[in-house]
């Protein structure tokens, strides 16, 4: 991230590689070791200790705060403060970055600049945590498991500064160590200056040369440079294995999870209009028509989006639902991807459902796509608030198109049999595959999320089967690329019946992308990946039940 300007000390120098895909180019070593205080000369020994024997000055070429404890910075920088006030929240809250990042920019008032940089060392220090960790460890004379929770994320944000960012090394320790006696104390302040400036003494890539000398295992080596839990490395080399694709783009995958991700829009087909963000310096999607990448910035400023014509969306979410809609249900019992056909005066309108809608992004998508052909769509949730969500999602759709059913997804199928052309299960999962955009995931998700969700993954899939008419198709989905979530789900419940036949998900993809060749077929099923297609690590296959 590129940061302009003084004060706070954003943008001075430049920015180290963080290893972590796309976080910059090296920046020099020259300024590690302890922080002068810029009083006291050399002794007449030629130490450089003063009369009262302390050595203020330990070396010429240190670059950090002049400044006596005296005249140090007290207060929390604004923009500092909220990526400390995130990080809590999602520590000790078990909340979403992404839910309470916007709600403290406002609160705190933050304009452009600092909004960016509060975003950029929120998301940055969440997503290098385990790196930074490593490298705390061996800075702190006790187990971090010891520390105060608020100092070690105190820590965690002051390393990112230091290691990932453009800010000069004086400026990350003052403003940090400011930070910590506003909101943690002097006590621990002294304790994070003391720490930080033992992170300060080597680049990141020293650091990681440090960590990994003595380590010959690569998922381990894997886990320490790109910031994963050595399960989830694991788990995605074996999915990219699962899915067809060579091994060794491991590094390229763990890389695009920690790519800051860019925020992708979607107009409404037939109801938004992407002009105002064009306009405003969006460019034009490369993957699916009606969408654009933002160039950030605050997006509630366009009326569209206000209205809720245009949303934010990843393209891989837009892509798995216009396949699921474009499907050719013309009685051809091997399924191509080819749009549908115009709905006819003789042919009845069709019925869909999305069985998992909530928060509601994929359905107002669907909804704007039933309306176009004459069909009618049921976004079904369980959770009461989230069921509001979709409401609020499915709003700017006309209400005749749409219905909101609060309930559970396993018992449509038995109240509503045979009753729907198309259904949607976007199943609850580990979410492996949106990592880059919810970096405190990888820290909270476990080996047995995987054996929990499992059995619930097969139990929706099997009452969309028994939702869906004879001739119907049901679109499996999950933001996670795990065999265990994908493969694994369908192959379990196609195995012992005889009326259902895996449709070429990847065909379906390339009909209804700009491309024409995405290449995320494998096996009629279908896998998008962030290092290849730049979008979340989206599964779809694609079920038609026999007529």
């Amino acid at each position: 991230m590129s940061e302009s300007g003084s004060g706070s000390g954003r943008g001075n120098g430049p920015q180290r590689g963080s290893g972590q895909g796309g976080q910059g180019g090296q920046r020099g070593s020259g300024q590690g070791g302890q922080r002068g205080s810029g009083q006291g000369g050399r002794g007449r020994d030629g130490s450089q200790r003063n009369a009262q024997g302390r050595e203020r000055n330990r070396g010429p070429q240190r670059d950090f705060t002049e400044n006596a404890p005296s005249q140090r910075t007290r207060r929390a920088d604004p923009a500092r403060l909220v990526a400390f006030e995130v990080l809590r929240a999602v520590a000790s809250e078990d909340a979403y970055a992404n839910l309470v990042l916007p709600a403290r920019i406002r609160h705190h008032s933050l304009d452009k600049r600092d909004a960016g940089f509060a975003t950029e060392l929120s998301y940055g220090a969440l997503r290098g945590q385990g790196t930074y960790d490593a490298i705390l460890a061996r800075c702190v004379d006790r187990p971090l498991d010891q520390l105060d929770p608020a100092i070690l994320d105190a820590l965690r944000i002051g390393a990112h500064q230091l290691l990932a960012m453009r800010v000069p090394a004086h400026a990350a320790l003052d403003q940090t160590v400011g930070l910590a006696r506003a909101v943690i104390g002097a006590g621990p302040s002294a304790l994070i200056n003391a720490v930080l400036r033992k992170v300060s003494a080597r680049t990141l890539e020293e650091w990681l040369d440090l960590l990994l000398s003595d380590e010959t295992d690569e998922t381990k080596q894997a886990a320490i440079r790109y910031a994963h839990p050595e399960w989830i490395v694991r788990a995605l080399r074996q999915s990219l294995v699962a899915h067809g694709r060579p091994v060794t783009e491991i590094s390229d995958l763990l890389e695009a999870d920690n790519a800051a991700p860019v925020v992708n829009l979607v107009a409404l087909p037939g109801l938004g209009s992407l002009d105002e963000a064009l306009e405003g310096g969006a460019t034009p999607g490369e993957l699916v028509e009606g969408s654009a990448l933002s160039n950030g910035g605050d997006l509630g400023r366009l009326a569209s989006v206000r209205e809720g014509t245009t949303r934010v969306q990843d393209v891989g979410s837009q892509l798995v639902a216009r396949a699921m809609a474009a499907v050719d249900l013309g009685g051809s019992s091997q399924g191509t991807g080819s749009p549908a056909a115009e709905v006819s005066a003789e042919k009845p309108a069709e019925r869909w459902l999305d069985m998992c809608a909530g928060p509601g992004g994929k359905a107002a998508l669907l909804g704007a796509l039933a309306r176009e052909r004459g069909a009618t769509l049921l976004a079904n949730e369980p959770a009461p608030h989230r069921a509001k969500l979709v409401r609020q999602a499915l709003a700017a759709v006309p209400h005749e198109v749409w219905h909101v059913r609060t309930g559970d997804g396993r018992e449509v199928g038995t109240e509503m049999p045979e009753s729907f052309d198309r259904v949607l299960v976007d199943a609850p999962c580990t979410g492996l595959g949106a990592l880059r955009r919810r970096p405190e995931s990888r820290w909270r998700r476990t080996p047995k999320d995987l054996t929990d969700l499992g059995p619930l993954q097969r139990e929706l899939l099997k009452s969309a089967l028994a939702a869906v008419k004879p001739g119907g198709v049901v679109a499996y989905v999950t933001c996670s690329p795990h065999p265990a979530e994908t493969t694994a789900v369908v192959s379990d419940v196609l195995r012992k019946r005889d009326d259902l036949e895996l449709l070429d998900a990847g065909a379906a993809l390339d009909s209804v992308s700009l491309t024409g060749h995405l290449d995320a077929g494998h096996e009629l099923t279908a896998q998008l990946w962030p290092h290849v297609h730049r979008t979340d690590a989206m599964f779809l296959a694609l079920i038609h039940k026999k007529a």
